[in-house]
């Protein structure tokens, strides 16, 4: 139960007992007017009482259970935008120590019960972090550290909105796991209705478009930034926008994935990644790079070294091969030739499916 509504209860419930319980007849000495308040106060007791109960019963007043639970018989539930994976020691550090200096958690966390598995009985809606800085310490020092919760009843539509107006707040959670969490959301729970999902959330149609388009984005163009919390909405919309256009979306993906191989070549070298700033420019600017680039892509023939086929010009329609005379090759070199030409243009992202 609430504190506020544990006091207020608890309040009204005591009142009996401390008023007058023993009514000195008026023949004794006792004064009416004070006998007369006597009563009075125990009949407001037992009203006040009799309502307190009804509150309860009706929901108007609505009991809230806390337990202390052991961490390990919790999990996450999977429908919070929160990377759980992705918590660590440093990222929950300020948390760990706060909760360490309090002697315990002091906000509980909002848990459901679960069905069916042997192996948990709740599952965190909201306070995956404090789940997670629980856990670490029960690990760490702390053995009889507990998780502290309060169990709701709630569909997952309900626990979704509880867990998006908490990551809200949350400077960890990243744009496009908010996004990416969005787009799921909105097919589990609203039927892929964008103006129902922004309604039930309170969040503007255009924002919200916004952010599903951010999470279109796909893993392999993520992969040329240092992490996925570098994908922020404002930059991030306007890449989404040069991706859904098919003339510039092989140049970018391109890109992104010599990018990639980049950032992971610093990784491995312990070297500095490369900005978020530099890799959005460079996103951007591939196509029109791509374009100025003259066409080289050819097949020589291995006994003469003159080509055999070569990409002569692409556009939305198609491509345009040329095959040459005079290479020397037979005409399963020549097909081969070709063949090795389209799979090589289809690495690249420039094949007849990009």
């Amino acid at each position: 139960m609430a504190r506020k509504q544990s006091d207020y209860l608890a309040a009204l419930l005591s009142e009996e007992e401390e008023a007058p319980t023993a009514v000195v007849a008026p023949g004794a000495g006792a004064e009416p007017e004070r006998i007369e308040r006597a009563e009075r106060a125990r009949g407001t007791t037992l009203l006040g009482r009799e309502s307190a109960l009804a509150r309860v019963a009706s929901g108007e007043v609505r009991q809230v259970t806390q337990l202390l639970l052991d961490p390990a018989r919790v999990r996450p539930w999977s429908g919070n935008a929160r990377s759980y994976a992705h918590l660590s020691e440093e990222s929950c550090r300020e948390l760990i120590e706060s909760i360490v200096a309090e002697n315990g958690q002091k906000v509980p966390a909002i848990v459901r019960r679960i069905e069916g598995d042997p192996t948990y009985d709740y599952e965190v809606i909201a306070g995956t972090r404090r789940h997670w800085a629980i856990s670490w310490l029960r690990a760490h020092s702390y053995p009889d550290m507990q998780f502290v919760a309060q169990v709701a009843q709630l569909d997952d539509e309900a626990a979704f909105r509880i867990a998006d107006i908490e990551n809200r707040a949350r400077k960890d959670v990243s744009d496009l796991e908010r996004a990416r969490n969005y787009a799921d959301a909105m097919k589990l729970h609203y039927g892929n209705h964008l103006t129902r999902m922004a309604e039930r959330l309170k969040l503007s149609k255009g924002w919200l478009s916004k952010m599903l388009k951010v999470a279109a984005i796909p893993d392999a163009v993520v992969a040329a930034f240092a992490s996925p919390a570098d994908v922020q909405l404002k930059p991030a919309y306007t890449l989404a926008q040069a991706l859904d256009d098919k003339d510039k979306a092989p140049a970018i993906r391109k890109e992104a994935a010599r990018l990639a191989r980049e950032q992971a070549a610093r990784r491995e070298a312990m070297r500095p990644a490369l900005p978020a700033a530099d890799v959005l420019r460079a996103l951007l600017a591939a196509p029109e790079a791509e374009q100025e680039k003259p066409v080289m892509h050819s097949i020589p023939h291995k006994g003469s070294g003159r080509p055999v086929a070569s990409l002569q010009s692409q556009n939305r329609q198609g491509l345009t091969l040329r095959l040459h005379a005079g290479s020397g090759a037979t005409f399963e070199e020549t097909v081969n030739a070709v063949r090795e030409l389209l799979a090589q243009l289809e690495s690249e992202g420039r094949g007849l499916r990009a």
